[in-house]
This record gives structure tokens, C-alpha cells and sequence, in this order.
């Protein structure tokens, strides 16, 4: 687990009190893994959320763990339910304190299976009952070979007819829709919950701003013409926004390059705007704190 302790310890060197430590949160995104060198499980979890704030329960989002390792290619995602199902039991006993997590959970399932793509939702349902509330499937795609293209995703897919048969199987059943892409994609995800407007859909990571690769250096043009994408975004009542996510490398604000982390004002300072313009937009009714 050398990365992850290499991380901490350069976490470490910066400390703060926290803001309002009574303040009940609820964390409505993270992920739980097991890859090389990066383990993330109830105990390093427990210790993020025992930091100082009141976090109360948490939200897991799919990342691709513990897939079944056979079985129909289409149900081996419901692998992820079945662990994060026991990490919440285990979370549940109450033997590891008050907090409660993964009190729900977005798996995924591929919704270019069409109206197919049911057997599988129901198959989650069952394999979490109380908690599974919805999935997660990734979009991002990009034409310039130095962005990463997420595997299985291709220009245009929110529009492909397979895709929305599959999102209706999610409205039948009540289920929720999370959204990662990048930020030339927004309009794609505006026309999607105008084409589905009984589809709740939450928007990760403000709709993944780039400034990397051919995006490097432009940020301030990007920034404009995020802000129009996400107003026009905004007048879909149905779609709500998760804020947070705006600090990895692919948002080209370079932290990780840094020999220390930087502290909240510095993180206030180059990201307030995004934060700013979404909840304008968005209203605090539709706008979620994220820990990613």
C-alpha cells in the first residue's frame, strides 16, 4: 500500500481545524477498491470520515470493484453491489461507530443493452434491496488522442437509441442516473434529460471542466463556455449536480505536482467560481457537497 501511505503522508504536512464540526453530511459520492498499491475499504474510509467533521452516512459510487469473475457478461457488475452490500452490513452493526456507509448505492449496469438492460437492474435490486438506489454509467469520451477515453464509450452515446431504451428501464423502476463525462459533452447530457424528463439525473464532478492535453492553458475560455453549457444545463428540472471532483489531474490545476498539498483558502481561491456559477444555477435544493 506504498502509494497510499506516500499520499497520506504528504497530506499530513498541511492541517486544519474543520469548519462547523457539528454539521450533519451526508458524503454522497466515493468509491471503495482493492488495485494495486490502492486500497480503499471501510477502515481507511472510517478513517477519512472521523477526521473531525459529523459525517453521518455516505453514498457509494461504481468504480469497477469486485465484478463477478465469471458468469453473463452484463450481470458481472452486480459483483460490486454484493461487496459494497457487505461493507454497509458491516458498517450497520454498529461495531465501528455511529456513521453509516454506503446507506445507498449506484452500481453499474450498461444501458446499451436497451430495454435488456432491466434483468440486470433487477439483479442489483436483489442483491442489495435496502440500498441500491441507482447506477452510474460513464460517457467521457474525446476526439484528441492525449485525453482518456473511458472503455466502451464513443461520441454520441447519451443519444444512441439503445442508450435511452436502457435509461427508461431506470425510470420504471424509480432509479436514479449519474453522469461522468467531459465538458464538451455537456450539451449531449442537456438534450438526453430533455429527451427523458421522468429520468433523475445527477451530474458528477461539475460535468468534468478539462484543462489537459489540448485543453492545457485554455481554462479561462473553457470556463465561459462551461458556464453557458451548465445554465442551459440548469433549466432541466430533472437533472441535479454533485459539486466536488474538481481537483483531480485531468482539471489541470496541478496539486499533485506540488511538494505540499494546498490548504482550503488556496483550494477556495482557484475553484470558488465553478462552485459559485453551479449553485446559481442549479439552486442549493439541486446542488450536493462530494467528497469523490
Amino acid at each position: 500500500m506504498r502509494q497510499i501511505r506516500e499520499q497520506d503522508q504528504w497530506l499530513a504536512q498541511v492541517k486544519e481545524a474543520p469548519l462547523e464540526p457539528e454539521l450533519p453530511i451526508v458524503d454522497p459520492h466515493h468509491h471503495l477498491w482493492d488495485t494495486p498499491g490502492n486500497r480503499y475499504f471501510l477502515d481507511q474510509l472510517l478513517e477519512d470520515t472521523n477526521s473531525g467533521h459529523n459525517v453521518v452516512a455516505t453514498v457509494f459510487l461504481q468504480c469497477g470493484a469486485m465484478y463477478r469473475a465469471d458468469g453473463p457478461e452484463e450481470l458481472r457488475p452486480v459483483g460490486e453491489t454484493e461487496f459494497v452490500n457487505g461493507v454497509a452490513a458491516q458498517s450497520a452493526s454498529g461495531i465501528y461507530g455511529p456513521m453509516r456507509a454506503c446507506l445507498g448505492i449506484a452500481g453499474h449496469a450498461d444501458l446499451m443493452l436497451g430495454a435488456a438492460v432491466g434483468g440486470v437492474l433487477d439483479a442489483h435490486q436483489e442483491a442489495a434491496p435496502r440500498r441500491f438506489r441507482g447506477i452510474r454509467h460513464i460517457t467521457a469520451w474525446d476526439p484528441h488522442e492525449e485525453v482518456h477515453n473511458f472503455a466502451g464509450c464513443f461520441k454520441g452515446m447519451m443519444g444512441d437509441s439503445r442508450f435511452r431504451e436502457g435509461a427508461k428501464e431506470l425510470i420504471k423502476r424509480g432509479m436514479t442516473f449519474d453522469a461522468f463525462f467531459y465538458h464538451p459533452q455537456i450539451p449531449e447530457l442537456t438534450d438526453f434529460a430533455r429527451a427523458l424528463p421522468d429520468l433523475t439525473i445527477i451530474l458528477d464532478h461539475f460535468g468534468g471542466p478539462m484543462a489537459v492535453g489540448p485543453y492545457a492553458g485554455k481554462q479561462a475560455e473553457i470556463f465561459q463556455q462551461w458556464k453557458k453549457d451548465m445554465a442551459e444545463l440548469a433549466r432541466c428540472p430533472n437533472v441535479n449536480v454533485k459539486i466536488g471532483g474538481l481537483n483531480m489531474p485531468l482539471n489541470g490545476f496541478g496539486w499533485h505536482k506540488n511538494a505540499l498539498p494546498p490548504t482550503s483558502e488556496e483550494l477556495a481561491k482557484a475553484t470558488r467560481d465553478y462552485y459559485l456559477h453551479t449553485i446559481d444555477c442549479f439552486g442549493p435544493q439541486r446542488c450536493m457537497f462530494e467528497s469523490n
